[in-house]
């Protein structure tokens, strides 16, 4: 078995669960960008020392994941996807919000802007944060277009955002992560 298949070289891709469309086209643009959040992610993964603090990151991979399934799906091929695995939930939403409210209560707000760099746990977050605004701002034009009906992608990317903008936070107060029965 090969990597390659050859049919993206008519600037096309294929899409989960069937249906090709252009590469340039406003879903693949999104779940691209998700792709590179997940990349960077894993750059920030590789860095940390404290093993609950990788956990939870590689938690965030893997739902990113669910995030780009539901993004690579055809609008009128959504109703294959599977909640929690293809599909992004409310639930999955919720989650990052009492995962973002602990850290504060934990670490508390910053109270001035912050110039990423504190170390290189913070820095790697704080460009995977930039890069999922950016997965967001997609997902907002895709889901203008109608690709998204009903869907939680966007607000799940505006939450995951700010979760990592206070990871990169609790990274530099050498903070590490407590999970709860609810998540």
């Amino acid at each position: 078995m090969r990597i390659y298949t050859k049919k993206g070289d008519d600037g096309t891709t294929g899409l989960f669960y069937g249906g090709r469309v252009s590469k340039a086209d406003l879903g693949p643009e999104a779940y691209g960008t998700v792709d590179e959040a997940v990349s960077l992610l894993g750059l920030a993964r590789a860095s940390c020392t404290e093993e609950s603090m990788a956990a939870e990151i590689l938690r965030v991979q893997r739902e990113l994941f669910v995030v780009a399934a539901e993004l690579a799906t055809a609008p009128d091929r959504r109703d294959q996807l599977v909640d929690g695995t293809s599909r992004t939930t409310a639930d999955m939403v919720e989650s990052l919000e009492g995962a973002i409210d602990r850290v504060v209560d934990e670490v508390g707000m910053p109270t001035e802007f912050i110039v990423p760099g504190g170390n290189e746990l913070a820095a790697s977050l704080d460009v995977a944060r930039t890069v999922v605004r950016r997965a967001e701002r997609r997902a907002v034009a895709y889901a203008a277009e109608g690709g998204l009906d009903g869907s939680e992608v966007v607000r799940y990317l505006n939450r995951l955002a700010d979760y990592l903008y206070m990871l990169a936070r609790a990274a530099e107060s050498e903070w590490t992560p407590s999970r709860t029965k609810e998540d």
